[in-house]
């Protein structure tokens, strides 16, 4: 970096030093104008991640090794020296290296040496979103019309994971779908099959809340697998076409290899750490296709113009937002699957 050109910028960040420790507290940062883009972040959305974080100082493997900026869901305006300067954009948390293998062959979500927002993975940890101000490249940017609400456009990254999931599935033109847990990504996915045309699609979720959640995000029917009786999507070899399994629950995952039907894809979005006990004869008896879904590579892109668009509206999934400072309530509250859903904080 050309000390010619670098500016520097201090400013407040969202800081997660251990669990159950989150402070607001000054960053300091240099960038080069002539090859990165300063961002005045607006809003940010409290993903899983960032609460595991919160409250075990780390996501699986992944353990807190120092403090790192939280947060991967956000949006903003560019602050620039041209007529850039004030466009809203959307954020996109990845970085891949655009050299490796996989970069080269369009698959930039398996980089060799992905940088993305929030995350433990690398040491030096990769800061993340929750601040006032991010550095990225020109690449990370994707505008945005100024006119749709900071709440909806928020809503990107998520969406674009459901939209990769759904692409892991191949055409859904006309299928049957289900979707196994209904938490903001399970919804998000029930609405990206709604757009991309599904015939059917039936949700499940232990939680009230997240059923009725579904059926506004575009279910058809929705059940609770620990209550209602779903032999029916059982009898001749499985019902569904396609199924996304959103929850990570080992329950879930067995139980969707019986409820595809033979020949079907079932495509694996939610994780938990730990290893699952899967029947594998029926798997295999099947010949049911697993296929796992990880972030999204050209899908960001795509979310945002959809939402841009109005194709899908994730409003019904905004639970609360809270001004960046009290970004501890934030987490607590994002925490009681009880009482909220998806969790923004505000950086206006």
């Amino acid at each position: 970096m050309s000390n010619a050109t670098t500016k520097q910028i201090s400013f407040d960040a969202c800081y997660v030093k251990g669990p159950k420790d989150v402070a607001v507290t000054s960053k300091t940062i240099s960038y080069d104008p002539a090859a990165e883009i300063l961002v005045k972040i607006s809003r940010g959305g409290i993903c899983g991640s960032d609460i595991h974080y919160y409250q075990e100082g780390g996501v699986g493997d992944f353990k807190l090794q120092h403090p790192m900026v939280l947060g991967h869901e956000v949006i903003g305006t560019m602050v620039t020296d041209d007529e850039r300067n004030g466009q809203k954009i959307a954020v996109n948390p990845s970085r891949p290296c655009h050299q490796c293998e996989y970069c080269l062959s369009g698959r930039s979500n398996q980089c060799l040496d992905m940088r993305f927002f929030g995350s433990a993975m690398l040491n030096p940890h990769v800061d993340g979103g929750f601040a006032q101000y991010v550095v990225v490249r020109p690449d990370q940017c994707i505008p945005y019309d100024s006119q749709v609400p900071d709440e909806v456009m928020a809503f990107s990254e998520p969406l674009a994971v459901a939209i990769n999931a759904v692409n892991q599935a191949g055409s859904i033109l006309g299928k049957k779908v289900l979707v196994t847990g209904a938490g903001p990504i399970g919804c998000l996915i029930i609405a990206a099959c709604k757009a991309a045309g599904a015939g059917e699609i039936v949700a499940t979720d232990l939680a009230e809340q997240c059923r009725e959640l579904a059926l506004t995000m575009g279910a058809d029917a929705v059940y609770n697998p620990a209550a209602d009786d779903m032999s029916q999507f059982k009898a001749g070899k499985g019902y569904f076409d396609a199924s996304f399994e959103a929850s990570g629950a080992i329950p879930a995952i067995q139980s969707n290899i019986e409820l595809t039907k033979a020949g079907g894809v079932m495509v694996q979005v939610g994780m938990r750490p730990g290893m699952v006990d899967i029947p594998l004869t029926k798997f295999l008896a099947k010949e049911v296709k697993f296929v796992g879904a990880f972030r999204f590579t050209a899908e960001y892109a795509t979310a945002v113009r959809w939402l841009e668009k109005g194709l899908v509206d994730p409003r019904p999934l905004l639970t609360k937002v809270f001004p960046y400072a009290e970004v501890v309530e934030a987490l607590e509250f994002a925490s009681d699957k009880t009482k909220a859903v998806k969790v923004q904080l505000s950086f206006s």
